[in-house]
């Protein structure tokens, strides 16, 4: 089942994702005032990504969840798949040729390298050199913030794990 959001729905929803990247920035640089002391958190991986971190990114801030886990039948996120792939449910208001019809599994990065992924969150630039196909939103986030989210997707099981 498609759903086609009103344009005012898809500019509230960018305002959300802009607030909620500059209140994260904000907790950020008031939550970890000494880098030294979170370097050694648990949490973060040899790569340097803060998982937990990471995992609120994902979640709660950008919703990567929205799309990239399938639905069951109510429509409610599959947590059997969390992050898996799946179909794009919404579909845009007016005809887009670029529209993509499919979110690609994240979990455990299957299709794309680390540093394909700190390119698309970072640049908004794909792993071929090709532009973000909406309804993907382009980043452009710090690099500590792209690699907390890539500690995050490598922690979470993937299909083929």
């Amino acid at each position: 089942m498609k759903t086609t959001l009103p344009a005012t729905l898809w500019i509230a929803i960018l305002v959300v994702a802009a607030i909620g990247a500059t209140a994260g920035a904000a907790i950020r640089s008031t939550s970890q005032p000494n880098s030294q002391s979170t370097s050694q958190s648990n949490s973060k991986t040899n790569a340097g990504g803060d998982v937990k971190r990471g995992k609120y990114l994902v979640e709660e801030v950008a919703k990567c969840t929205e799309c990239h886990t399938p639905r069951d039948a109510q429509g409610q996120l599959d947590r059997s798949r969390w992050l898996q792939g799946a179909a794009i449910w919404i579909t845009p208001v007016h005809p887009n040729s670029s529209w993509a019809e499919n979110a690609p599994a994240l979990a455990g990065f299957p299709s794309f390298s680390a540093a394909d992924a700190v390119n698309i969150l970072e640049k908004g630039v794909g792993p071929r050199g090709e532009a973000i196909r909406p309804p993907m939103h382009i980043y452009h986030l710090s690099h500590e913030d792209a690699l907390a989210i890539v500690a995050y997707l490598r922690s979470v099981p993937s299909s083929s794990q």
